[in-house]
Order: C-alpha cells, then structure tokens, then sequence
C-alpha cells in the first residue's frame, strides 16, 4: 500500500509545507541575518524549508496517481518511517531524516567517473552537498552550533555502528529503500546485483532494523530476494 506522504505523520497541515511558511524575511531584515524564530517554531520552520527546497526537484514520481517531486517523496517518506520505527528520535535525528537527500538532483551520477571510485567520490562529495545545505538553513532558522554540527554528522554518516544515532537514521534509509524503492530496483537489475546490493543493506542494519524490514509487507518475489540475500550473506 502506498504511502500516503501528505497526511504522513510528521507533516504540518496547518500551512503549506511546500511553500515554506517561514520562509519570508521580516520587511526592513538584512539579508543573509539569521532570521529570529522561537524555539516552538524552529522545528517546523526546519522541515518546512527544507521541504520547499525538496519541492524544486523537476524529477516527478506517481504517489497515489499524483505526481510530486522526487525529493519531496522521498523525504515525507522517511520522516513517516521513523515515525514509526523510533517515534522518540532526537531532533537533530529526525531533523537529519527530513533533509537526507536534500536538492540531490543538482548532482548526478553521471557527473562523475565511472566504476566503483567515481561513485565513492559521488556519494561522498554528495553527503557533503547535504550537510552543508541543510547546516545553512538550520543557522538560518535559529538552532545553535551544536545541533547544527550534530545534524552535519549524521548527514556525512560518520562513526555508523558506533554512534547510535547514525545508525538509527541508516535503520531507516535501508527500511525506506526496502519498503517504496526495491520494486524498481528489481526491474532494472539482475538476480546477482540484487543479491549483492540486498546483502550490503542487510549488513548496514543493526539487528532492530534488520527485525522491521523482516517485518515489511513486501510482495512474495521481493520477500524472497531479501530472505535469499540474508541467508548468502
């Protein structure tokens, strides 16, 4: 069943998330001045800002036979995730969620050399690209240096296995890529690159996700796949 990304919990449907309710400067504000936010608003401010910048994407995927941006989905899809799997995220977890892939399309693959280093640097300078992104609208929208350079972190994936906050956020990439993303996967890939990718999931999960994403409603072949991927692992 198809994630419902508007009514997904998580989502403010007391203004518009997509415009960004926040996002105008006080008349007379200098620009680039930290805009003064209070405490119960950051949070939300965060999200809708983060939202508005998602919302640019021009790549467009069908949810429930409406077309919305990509990076929109993608990033209501996994707040609704964690939601689920850990309702008692830290902010700075839950604000990392929200902006994973951050304006991704600015960034293609094809931008870099082919074979296994040229996507290594992609996904590297990548996570860069968001931890900047997001750090700048987080300085922007009031949070302090701290949380900023938390949310930076978890973004660039530092420390995973040892910190459990950044394994916590990768729980919930690999359950978002099982759960709406692995049925086009298998489309355009073997039964061997299947197994293969499915096996360096499995290994990025701590044993609580691996426990939710057995959980997953997926389809028989899908299931199957992934059961395969676990037992050859």
């Amino acid at each position: 069943m198809e994630l419902d990304i508007i009514n997904a919990p998580g989502v403010d449907r007391s203004r518009d998330a997509v415009t960004g309710g926040c996002l105008p400067r006080p008349r007379g504000s200098v620009a680039g001045a930290p805009t003064v936010i209070s405490s119960t608003d950051r949070f939300q401010c965060a999200i809708d800002r983060f939202d508005a910048a998602n919302a640019e994407d021009p790549n467009q995927d069908l949810v429930n036979g409406v077309a919305q941006p990509r990076e929109l989905v993608y990033a209501r899809r996994m707040t609704a995730c964690l939601d689920r799997y850990r309702p008692d995220a830290p902010e700075p977890v839950r604000l990392a969620a929200r902006c994973q892939h951050i304006r991704r399309w600015t960034s293609a693959r094809a931008d870099y050399p082919d074979g296994r280093d040229g996507y290594r640097q992609w996904r590297t300078e990548l996570a860069r690209f968001h931890a900047s992104t997001a750090a700048a609208i987080l300085r922007d929208v009031g949070y302090d240096d701290a949380v900023v350079a938390r949310v930076e972190s978890l973004l660039r994936k530092e420390q995973l296995k040892a910190d459990p906050d950044v394994q916590l956020l990768e729980d919930v990439i690999c359950l978002v890529f099982l759960a709406h993303y692995l049925a086009d996967f298998v489309s355009k890939h073997d039964d061997d690159t299947l197994l293969g990718v499915l096996a360096k999931t499995w290994r990025k999960m701590s044993d609580e996700g691996r426990g939710a994403a057995l959980a997953l409603d997926l389809p028989a072949a899908q299931r199957g796949l992934v059961e395969r991927a676990v037992t050859s692992r």
